[in-house]
């Protein structure tokens, strides 16, 4: 931007989006060229101008977005934290996807596009410009958008045809808000809806961005039911335990304490197992896996380290497979859905291990299902915290296995038809 300062557009987007559009191509032209524009973009757009001029982005874009490949495109999915709210997401804003022209998306926090939906010819229009599910939409990858300009400027965008940085996106426009994660505050993803720069409407903003606090809020309260489950389970045997102690999360938010000073959360190693741990808040300690959790006291000097988690994987009730977990502290039992039950039963006969592929053999019978086992695995592995390790999957080695299988191998979970269980059934 050179020269004494110019004006501020006089027209306003929603007042007459033809006449902005001219006037925005005329101030890009000018802007991108080094000369003097006929008026100054709107603050949050300059802000980004200038930060894509800086950083030497060509106008024209990247020669090729890069994208993700689909194995990593689920990984990054589910530790998003956003999937929880993607119902809350689509039926907040199918009233501006359902006449067909725009396109609602779905970004992580570095801005990577993890769902997108629409009608073909939208998404059609999309796939030309790389707006792909997988694709980089952060501002040092594509220039000034709705969703990497959200994330930098951390508040609601609207991004409007020569308003984007790259030429080939002035055909479109775009209404982009952060969500945040409501426990700690920070940024975790970007809901958006794109279409024609001729579908521009002033109100879009401020429903994409009215969704995005629906999503928080929905975050909110999937956190404290999570904590509340995980409280009712820890309190009896905290109460029973007659030592310092307190139950916290898979991410160390704590749901229950007793004897212990109270603290919000409690930095967990990245590689938690059960046993002796070192945590920074309370020094040594002595862990044991809960559902979707953690039972924690301090360690006494008598502790040793030995490793206390025995699992008993539960099947003798065709109808009712469970999972019994006993400690030092105490034990808890909890139901086990089918699919679930039946990734159990196949790692405890292959104690050895089971890659992804392996593993969707014996669960479906088509090795090329990894996708969805590395999901079901993701699942498992967050509800049951210390009890599988990865690479290969398999019982964790900490953890000591008891399978209880009917009387009947024939009646093992009887509605499975998993390969695996199949195999199990016949082998008495």
């Amino acid at each position: 931007m050179q020269g004494s300062p110019v004006p501020e557009p006089a027209v306003a987007v929603g007042e007459d989006p033809r006449s902005y559009a001219r006037l925005m191509s005329a101030v890009y032209d000018a802007t991108m060229a080094g000369h003097r524009a006929p008026a100054r973009p709107r603050e949050v757009i300059g802000d980004s101008w200038r930060r894509m001029l800086a950083g030497g982005l060509d106008t024209r874009g990247p020669d090729a977005a890069p994208v993700v490949e689909s194995g990593a495109l689920e990984m990054l999915r589910r530790s998003s934290g956003l999937m929880e709210v993607l119902g809350e997401i689509s039926h907040g804003l199918e009233s501006l996807i359902a006449d067909g022209d725009n396109i609602l998306v779905v970004a992580d926090a570095r801005g990577r596009v993890l769902w997108r939906s629409g009608s073909p010819a939208v998404l059609g229009n999309a796939d030309r410009l790389g707006f792909v599910e997988g694709a980089n939409w952060g501002e040092g990858a594509v220039g000034t958008n709705a969703i990497g300009t959200a994330l930098v400027s951390q508040r609601a965008v609207q991004v409007f045809s020569a308003e984007h940085f790259l030429r080939s996106h002035h055909p479109w426009t775009c209404a982009g808000a952060p969500i945040r994660d409501p426990r700690t505050g920070h940024v975790i993803g970007v809901v958006d809806v794109s279409g024609p720069a001729a579908t521009v409407h002033p109100t879009t903003i401020a429903l994409v961005d009215a969704v995005a606090r629906l999503a928080e809020s929905q975050l909110r309260q999937e956190h404290d039911r999570t904590l509340n489950r995980l409280r009712a389970l820890a309190a009896p045997i905290l109460a029973r335990m007659g030592s310092p102690a307190l139950a916290v999360d898979t991410e160390g938010w704590v749901a229950a304490v007793d004897a212990m000073p109270l603290h919000n959360r409690i930095l967990l190693p990245e590689q938690m197992a059960p046993g002796r741990v070192w945590l920074t808040a309370l020094g040594m300690c002595v862990v044991e896996p809960l559902p979707g959790g953690w039972l924690v006291r301090l360690a006494e000097r008598d502790d040793g380290d030995a490793q206390v988690s025995r699992a008993t994987l539960d099947l003798a009730d065709p109808d009712a497979p469970a999972l019994v977990m006993a400690g030092e502290f105490g034990s808890w039992r909890h139901d086990l859905s089918l699919r679930h039950a039946e990734i159990l039963c196949a790692l405890a006969v292959s104690p050895q291990g089971l890659t992804a592929s392996q593993l969707a053999e014996d669960l479906y019978g088509d090795r090329s299902r990894v996708v969805t086992v590395r999901a079901e695995m993701s699942r498992l592995r967050k509800q049951f915290t210390g009890l599988l390790a990865a690479q290969p999957y398999r019982f964790a080695g900490s953890v000591d296995l008891q399978v209880r299988y009917p009387a009947d191998r024939r009646l093992l979970l009887p509605p499975s038809k998993a390969p695996a269980i199949r195999a199990a059934r016949e082998n008495d």
